[in-house]
């Protein structure tokens, strides 16, 4: 049996949502991964000014790694920023579509 459009719209809807929903858990997945290397960084960083005891950034003989470190922990607390506004948006995009998906069927079944 040939299944009619009102079935295909809402099969194509459910496959957004499962889509949207798997990148949300892939970006959730990647934001826990740069949370977890910029504490890693962090603690480096502590034990790296301790061995010099040295916390000033500022101060000309502070540590090139410490430097490094300290860069690459705010590039990767940016990218985190902007992963979450990513999955806010998506989560919105999410929850709208079976609203969506409702609507669609009702009118097609009013039709």
């Amino acid at each position: 049996m040939k299944p009619n459009r009102t079935e295909r719209l809402l099969r194509r809807k459910e496959f957004a949502v499962n889509q949207s929903r798997l990148r949300a858990h892939q970006i959730e997945t990647m934001i826990a991964e740069f949370e977890r290397m910029c504490i890693d960084l962090g603690r480096q960083i502590e034990a790296e000014e301790k061995r010099v005891r040295i916390d000033d950034p500022t101060h000309f003989a502070y540590p090139t790694y410490a430097k490094a470190a300290r860069e690459r922990r705010a590039k990767l607390q940016r990218s985190a920023d902007a992963l979450r506004f990513k999955l806010d948006a998506l989560t919105l995009e999410t929850n709208e579509i079976p609203d969506l998906q409702f609507a669609s069927a009702a009118a097609a079944a009013a039709a």
